[in-house]
């Protein structure tokens, strides 16, 4: 190579060292503002999650302090302090505070709730499955029998969360009307639900002996 194809070489590289020194000192702040992004959001994403399991733990221990309250107006209340600030957490405490609520013999209190909590579009559709079950079965025989057996039936639809559960308390409602031939045609169409709990079906057989049905084959 003569020395004048190493001069322009030399100049070549000198020039394009140059153009990436304009480079970096043009477009540099972007390369350290990336940095400074990919930085502050990997802290953020691990301050949101201690954040959110310290309030995890702290709601976790309000709750076992307000089950342990003796009496059980005064735990239903403290039920109600930690459910207002429980975010996706509430629907689950409000259903335990209906159910301390109905223990307690107020079953008015507790209905509100479950009404409530059934009718609330923010609530996630098996909990207010739940709610709208829990308010069927607490109401009992004191339900018009009409739609009683209404509200039973759509909660017993196929793919229903809880239609095996549904399905049983037609038959307790079968029972309070007095159609004891249904009750047990409900009870043996039970036995062949997919899904069905060792405990359901013991208490299914049971009750269907003690109806003077009959079991049927294995």
């Amino acid at each position: 190579m003569s020395e004048t194809d190493s001069f322009l070489d030399e100049v070549a590289e000198e020039v394009r060292r140059d153009k990436l020194y304009g480079y970096a000192r043009k477009y540099g702040w972007i390369a350290v503002l990336a940095v400074v992004l990919i930085v502050g959001a990997a802290a953020y994403v691990e301050w949101s999650k201690a954040r959110n399991e310290s309030a995890a733990q702290a709601r976790g221990d309000a709750i076992i302090a307000a089950l342990n309250i003796d009496s059980a107006s005064d735990r239903a209340a403290a039920l109600a302090e930690v459910a207002a600030e429980a975010g996706t957490a509430k629907a689950v405490i409000e259903l335990r505070r209906a159910a301390v609520l109905a223990e307690a013999g107020d079953t008015a209190a507790a209905l509100t709730v479950l009404d409530q909590l059934a009718a609330s579009a923010e609530v996630e559709p098996v909990y207010r499955e739940m709610a709208k079950l829990k308010a069927v079965i607490l109401r009992g025989p004191e339900m018009d029998p009409a739609q009683r057996m209404a509200a039973l039936d759509a909660l017993a639809s196929a793919g229903a969360p809880f239609r095996t559960v549904a399905l049983e308390q037609r038959a307790v409602a079968l029972l309070d009307a007095g159609d004891r031939d249904a009750a047990l045609e409900q009870l043996l169409s039970l036995l062949q639900e997919p899904g069905v709990s060792t405990a359901m079906r013991n208490r299914t057989e049971q009750l269907i002996i003690a109806l003077g049905g009959q079991l049927p084959d294995a």
